[in-house]
């Protein structure tokens, strides 16, 4: 057994046991067994459905690293901290978070091997679980000391047992530089939040137009505080044991099927860069950071020409038929908030 520590509330932590299990991720083995899920999640998900994880097709890291390092504009080297901060903002300014998976139906689950080739090779991103999923794979296939790590994003009541494990953190440990070894937060899945890693010891990091800070509030947990102004949430507190990727498959199904889940009530796109952050929610386009700006997005050539230029989602392997469902999708989803 383990123990794992949750926030309850924002002034007490409580222990919950987990059996876990503390295999290291590989781009090719035969199967990542997910845990038995929560009973507590909600009664209309199907739990006992829940796939294994598996990788049962082996991929070619040389290639697929090659091709992802190609989507991000670098080139190889050797670990560092310099080398590191490339890769996390060309990350998240080049590959956005995104939902529209979800809306159509395409059902991605978050094998790392699926996950490195939809954005190594397919031009996509993905939530969470999908870009720090395959950002861990890269890191270590390039030598750096990365883990996955269980966290929860949450607003100003404090991680609950219903937000656990909703994000996957990423740590990257012993990082050479000039001054000696680094510890570093890195993070390309939360959207409008990190734009380069993040020193991992307590401290305030301001990033273009955002204020962040990074606290240790209990032994064995990290929390960073979004920008009380900007930022999409308040904070996301993770654990500092690390973990496998099947720890999420759980949660992975509820925030990606049930219908309480905002990723399934409302597309979501995302892209940070130096100066501030690109948000779409359903037809609402909002620039944060430098020249702030909001703007419907009420026809379909424009909704879909912002995907492409201001996000990189071309979707040029989506069906025009299934484009259309998406936009009739999105749009009556549109409607019906106006008239909320």
């Amino acid at each position: 057994m383990r123990w794992s520590l949750r926030w309850q509330n924002p002034g007490a932590l409580y222990l919950l046991a987990t059996r876990q299990t503390s295999r290291r991720s590989q781009p090719c083995r035969t199967e990542l067994r997910s845990p038995s899920c929560d009973r507590r999640l909600r009664g209309h998900l199907d739990v006992d459905s829940v796939p294994s994880i598996s990788v049962g097709n082996c991929v070619d890291m040389d290639s697929t690293v090659s091709a992802y390092l190609d989507r991000l504009g670098l080139e190889r080297e050797v670990p560092s901290a310099d080398a590191l901060g490339r890769l996390h903002r060309a990350h998240v300014e080049r590959i956005a978070y995104e939902t529209l998976w979800i809306h159509l139906g395409e059902g991605w689950s978050i094998d790392p091997t699926d996950s490195l080739q939809r954005i190594a090779g397919q031009q996509r991103g993905g939530y969470c679980f999908h870009l720090n999923g395959a950002f861990h794979e890269l890191l270590v296939a390039l030598g750096y000391q990365s883990s996955r790590h269980v966290g929860t994003v949450h607003g100003p009541e404090g991680p609950t047992a219903s937000t656990h494990a909703n994000h996957l953190a990423l740590t990257v440990l012993s990082v050479p530089s000039d001054e000696g070894p680094g510890d570093w937060y890195v993070d390309a899945g939360l959207g409008d939040a990190l734009h380069e890693p993040i020193a991992l010891r307590a401290g305030s990091s301001t990033q273009g137009p955002l204020s962040l800070e990074l606290i240790d509030p209990a032994p064995g947990v990290w929390q960073l505080r979004h920008d009380p102004q900007l930022g999409s949430f308040t904070a996301m507190t993770f654990a500092a044991e690390p973990t496998s990727i099947d720890a999420f498959a759980c949660k992975h199904v509820e925030l990606s099927t049930s219908p309480e889940s905002r990723f399934v009530r409302t597309i979501t796109v995302q892209r940070r860069d130096a100066h501030g952050a690109d948000v779409l929610r359903g037809l609402v386009l909002k620039r944060i950071g430098d020249e702030p700006r909001t703007t419907e997005l009420l026809e379909a050539d424009e909704w879909f020409s912002a995907l492409r230029e201001v996000f990189d989602l071309p979707l040029t392997q989506v069906s025009n038929a299934a484009k259309r469902d998406l936009w009739a999708n999105v749009s009556a989803t549109h409607a019906r908030w106006q008239q909320s």
